[in-house]
């Protein structure tokens, strides 16, 4: 049972929202003496840390990419990779809901990544140390790269004279729908696909090859594109 954590990082956005959650959940949080520490810093410094914690107690980091040998010497380790974006802004309601990898070397391990996760508020499934890349590489196209096409789309807006912020409940609303997908693509009308990539060439040529190949991947990788007039 987890009955105190130390947190190293409790000021980052990951680590602010965990610290307030376990707080909340009765959890003892302290520096010297932990049952259990809680690495929240960033990927690149997790094996630092990690080697200068003297081993005994359980250690475990949230990072959704970095294996578990980066918390070497120790063997009584786990990790808990919480699938979701955090702000400073927001406080450990961030946390509800949201889905958990969990990563453990043996039952024990397991178990105590499973319960942590699940005093989160999160949704626990398991996750192999050897699928790590893979499963992140999934969440940044499903988080980062939202970004990424919002600016993108935004932009397109813009040069039409229309505020982006108009996109954002077109976003939502693509969510609320399950994904359900719409729009000239799902029609097959490829006479509007190409007035897009015609008006984009002329107003913004740099994101003509991006359209193209969401183009390809949401049709199925099966559109000639610049082919049809």
């Amino acid at each position: 049972m987890i009955e105190s954590v130390n947190v190293i990082g409790a000021r980052g956005r990951v680590g602010g929202a965990v610290s307030a959650r376990l707080a909340e959940r009765g959890i003892t949080l302290c520096a010297d003496g932990a049952g259990l520490v809680l690495l929240c810093v960033p990927d690149r410094a997790i094996a630092d840390v990690a080697a200068t914690i003297e081993p005994g107690p359980w250690v475990a980091h949230v990072s959704g990419s970095t294996p578990l040998a980066a918390l070497e010497p120790h063997v009584r380790r786990f990790s808990v990779h919480p699938l979701q974006t955090f702000t400073h802004d927001r406080g450990p309601e961030q946390l509800d809901g949201a889905w958990a990898a969990v990563t453990g070397e043996t039952d024990e391990a397991l178990a105590m990544a499973t319960e942590l996760a699940e005093t989160l508020g999160l949704r626990p499934f398991p996750l192999g140390d050897d699928r790590r890349a893979l499963y992140h590489a999934g969440a940044a196209i499903a988080s980062n790269y939202v970004v990424t096409l919002r600016r993108a789309a935004g932009e397109l807006l813009a040069g039409a004279g229309v505020p982006d912020e108009a996109l954002d409940p077109l976003m939502r609303r693509v969510i609320d729908n399950g994904f359900q997908l719409t729009g000239p693509i799902e029609r097959g009308d490829w006479e509007t696909v190409e007035r897009h990539r015609q008006a984009i060439v002329e107003h913004a040529p740099h994101l003509l090859a991006a359209y193209d190949e969401l183009a390809r991947l949401t049709a199925g990788n099966t559109v000639p594109l610049g082919s049809r007039a």
